[in-house]
């Protein structure tokens, strides 16, 4: 059964479950979380997964918390999503008989689900890759970023609690660069309004 951050919370405020918040960017983050134990862990899955397992390590913390932005053509600029599925979009071994998006011999699912919810908030399924997409036509999922998917998947290896919310900057499309360039400055604003409620 999904659980959401309210029920996760029911007893105890959120600063006493010693949150990592983490960026790819210090642009996303834009100094709205320097009270907080921050993480800029960089652009891709690999950096995302290094520094990541390097900050549990050292911090242990008791839930990680994914701030970042990403591209949609399902969803508003300036739309919050809160993403609990993931996929890995650039793994694709079907050729050798797996799934596509399936990691083989990982025993994970092509579809990695994991993360707490927040009321309220729309669900999206977020297709990690290292590419920027700027013509996205998959339908197996509506949000597009490049560092979630590795994050989601230590911390459930981890049994650490995880909430991914994502800033849609762009549709992924043709005007993606430039809209995200944009709109990622105001992404840590609406994250720190959201995060405000539950301190």
């Amino acid at each position: 059964m999904q659980q959401s951050l309210q029920q996760f919370l029911q007893q105890k405020n959120l600063l006493e479950y010693h949150p990592l918040f983490v960026f790819a960017l210090s642009s996303e983050a834009a100094g709205e979380f320097e009270e907080f134990n921050s993480l800029i862990v960089g652009i891709g899955k690999v950096n995302a997964a290094y520094h990541l397992t390097k900050a549990i390590q050292e911090l242990r913390p008791g839930i990680i918390i994914n701030l970042g932005s990403a591209g949609s053509n399902s969803f508003k600029r300036g739309q919050v999503i809160c993403c609990t599925s993931f996929i890995q979009r650039d793994m694709d071994v079907r050729g050798l008989g797996f799934k596509k998006y399936e990691t083989p011999l990982s025993g994970v699912a092509p579809v990695l689900q994991y993360g707490l919810t927040i009321d309220g908030f729309e669900q999206g399924i977020c297709g990690t890759g290292d590419s920027f997409e700027m013509a996205h036509s998959a339908s197996d999922y509506n949000i597009i970023d490049m560092e979630a998917y590795p994050l989601a998947l230590i911390a459930m290896k981890e049994q650490i609690p995880f909430l991914c919310l994502k800033y849609i900057s762009d549709g992924a499309d043709g005007m993606a660069a430039d809209d995200w360039a944009v709109q990622v400055h105001n992404a840590a604003a609406a994250f720190k309004k959201i995060i405000q409620q539950f301190l």
